[in-house]
């Protein structure tokens, strides 16, 4: 489509996307067709929810509900970001991530826990201080 064009969007028809979805500078957003968008998740620009090109079926990502994916994450896989987590600006998230944790890094890890927040709403990007 033309907005698809301009705006280097590509979401899967199939994909359901849960109420309160915010994609914040919608550019250069994918998300694969077995992909999951829960409720009140924040995207920013960049973001890849997508395969690994080694499975067949139900192969991309299950974001929960609150999660906050800051921009360049690429989550790849059917793995699941657990509610109200946090994937760091850059990161490569290649395993499922608990609810409530921050992750960063390629490949990302755990680097924290949200303290009963939500990230996804508060839009709070920045990390602890960690050491890669």
């Amino acid at each position: 489509s033309r907005v698809s064009d301009v705006f280097a969007v590509d979401i899967h028809p199939a994909v359901p996307i849960g109420s309160g979805v915010f994609i914040d500078h919608g550019t250069g957003l994918v998300v694969g067709e077995t992909a999951v968008i829960g409720r009140d998740v924040s995207i920013l620009h960049e973001v890849t929810l997508g395969g690994t090109g080694k499975e067949r079926g139900d192969r991309h990502p299950k974001v929960r509900d609150g999660v906050l994916l800051c921009a360049g994450a690429k989550v790849l896989g059917n793995v699941e970001i657990g509610r109200d987590a946090k994937v760091g600006a850059g990161s490569v998230v290649l395993h499922d991530v608990p609810p409530r944790a921050t992750v960063a890094g390629v490949p990302a890890r755990i680097v924290g826990w949200s303290s009963g927040s939500v990230p996804a709403l508060e839009m709070d990007q920045s990390l602890p201080d960690y050491e890669i």
